[in-house]
C-alpha cells in the first residue's frame, strides 16, 4: 500500500511549536520586564522626608535660608523636607507670612510647613536644627550682657531638642557667639551626641575662598583647603598654608600663586574678619543673610553627602585635644566629612605664627565659656 504523505500538516505542526515556543518567550520577556520594573521601583521610591527647624526663620537669614533648603540646596534634589520654622510670639504675622510664602512658591520638596512659636512642636522628631536665633549686640550692651541674653535662649531651647528632636538630630549653631553658643546648648542637652553639635565657621571659610580666587583671577572652585582655626569671630585665623589653586588643570599652593606675602599675612586675614563680621550684622544689610544662609547650607549638606576626595571644610566642633588644642571646647578645625560623620584632618604641620594665632584662639573661647557659665549662676 502506498503511503500519502501530506506536507501540509507537517507544515502546520510545526508553525504551531513555533508559536508555542514564541509564546514562551513572549511569557519571560513578560516577566523580565516585570521583575525590572519591580526592582527598579525601589530605587525611584521618593526618600522619607526630612524634618528641618529653623529657629528664628522670621530673621533675614531665616528668610534666606528656608527657600534654600525648601529647593534642595541643603539636602540634595531628590530630598523631600518638612520645614519646622520657629520664632517669638512677637513674630506670629511675620512667620505665617513666610509660611504661606514657601507654599505659594509650590517646591517640589517641599512636603510640609510648620509655623510655629512652641519649642515643643517645632522640635518635635526634627533630623537637623538650624540655630539662628539671638540676640545682636546694641550700642551700649556690654559683652556679659550679651552673652547672658544668648545662653538663656540656648539653655531653654537645648532641653527641648534633647527630649523631642530625632535621635540623629544635627544641631547647627549660626547665631554669635557661635562657639559657645553650642557649647551651652550641648550642656543643657546631655544626650545629644557631642559630634552632633557644631557651629559655622564656613561663612568665613568662603570668604578666604573668594578673597583667594580673586586675587588670583580664577574661579572660586578652583580654591581649596584653606583653614579657619578658632572661633567664629574675633581671633579667628585664617590658616592658607594648605591651601592649593588648580590653575591650567595644574594645582599649585596659594603661596606659589600669591607673591604679595604682605598680602597674604595682613589683608588677607583682616578681610576675612572685617567681612565676615560685616555680613554677620544680619539687621543692616539683606545681603549679609545670603552669605550666611548659603555658607550654613554648605556646612549642613557637605556634613550629610560628604566632602569630595582630598578637600576639606572648617567646622566649629568639639575639640579632642587634635594640635593642642584644650579638649572639650567647640573650635574650628580643618574637617573631613562621610556617610554623616566629620572627622579632624590630622597630620597638617602648624608654622610658629599659625601655632601663636590657634593659642590665641582657644585661650579666647575658654574666657568666653567662663563668662557664659558665670551668666547661669
Amino acid at each position: 500500500m502506498e503511503l500519502i504523505i501530506d506536507l501540509s500538516v507537517f507544515r502546520k505542526i510545526k508553525y504551531l511549536e513555533l508559536l508555542h515556543k514564541g509564546h514562551i518567550v513572549l511569557v519571560y520577556i513578560a516577566l523580565y520586564w516585570w521583575l525590572i520594573r519591580y526592582i527598579w521601583s525601589f530605587f525611584k521610591r521618593e526618600k522619607e522626608p526630612m524634618k528641618v527647624l529653623v529657629k528664628g526663620a522670621t530673621g533675614q537669614i531665616g528668610y534666606a535660608i528656608v527657600p534654600m533648603i525648601a529647593r534642595g540646596i541643603m539636602l540634595g534634589p531628590d530630598q523631600p523636607v518638612i520645614l519646622h520654622l520657629l520664632d517669638t510670639e512677637q513674630t506670629n504675622e511675620a512667620l505665617n507670612s513666610l509660611k504661606m510664602e514657601l507654599l505659594g512658591s509650590a517646591f517640589p520638596l517641599l512636603k510640609q510647613v510648620v509655623a510655629t512659636n512652641d519649642n515643643v512642636e517645632a522640635c518635635k522628631d526634627v533630623n537637623i536644627a538650624i540655630m539662628i536665633a539671638g540676640y545682636s549686640r546694641k550700642d551700649g550692651m556690654d559683652t556679659k550682657d550679651l552673652m547672658s541674653k544668648n545662653v538663656s535662649i540656648y539653655k531653654d531651647v537645648a532641653s527641648v531638642l534633647e527630649q523631642h528632636a530625632a535621635a540623629d538630630c544635627k544641631v547647627l549653631v549660626v547665631t554669635n557667639p557661635a562657639n559657645t553658643n553650642a557649647l551651652i546648648l550641648k550642656e543643657f542637652a546631655p544626650s545629644i551626641p557631642e559630634e552632633n553639635i557644631t557651629c559655622l565657621t564656613r561663612l568665613e571659610h568662603n570668604i578666604a575662598l573668594s578673597l583667594i580666587a580673586e586675587k588670583v583671577k580664577v574661579p572660586v572652585s578652583n580654591v581649596k583647603n584653606v583653614i579657619i582655626w578658632g572661633n567664629h569671630y574675633a581671633n579667628q585665623y585664617p590658616d592658607i598654608n594648605h591651601a592649593t589653586v588648580t590653575i591650567k588643570n595644574e594645582e599649585k599652593p596659594v603661596k606659589e600663586c600669591i607673591s604679595d606675602d604682605h598680602w597674604l599675612k595682613t589683608e588677607l586675614i583682616t578681610n576675612v574678619k572685617r567681612r565676615g563680621a560685616a555680613l554677620n550684622r544680619s539687621q543692616k544689610a539683606k545681603t549679609s543673610a545670603l552669605s550666611c544662609a548659603s555658607a550654613a547650607c554648605d556646612h549642613i549638606h557637605d556634613w550629610v553627602h560628604g566632602t569630595p576626595k582630598g578637600k576639606w571644610v572648617s567646622m566649629g566642633v568639639f575639640s579632642d585635644g587634635s594640635y593642642g588644642i584644650p579638649k572639650d571646647i567647640i573650635y574650628s578645625f580643618p574637617v573631613k566629612c562621610e556617610k554623616g560623620k566629620w572627622s579632624i584632618v590630622q597630620g597638617l604641620t602648624i608654622d610658629a605664627l599659625t601655632r601663636e594665632k590657634m593659642d590665641v584662639a582657644a585661650k579666647d573661647l575658654q574666657e568666653e565659656i567662663s563668662m557664659a557659665k558665670s551668666c547661669l549662676d
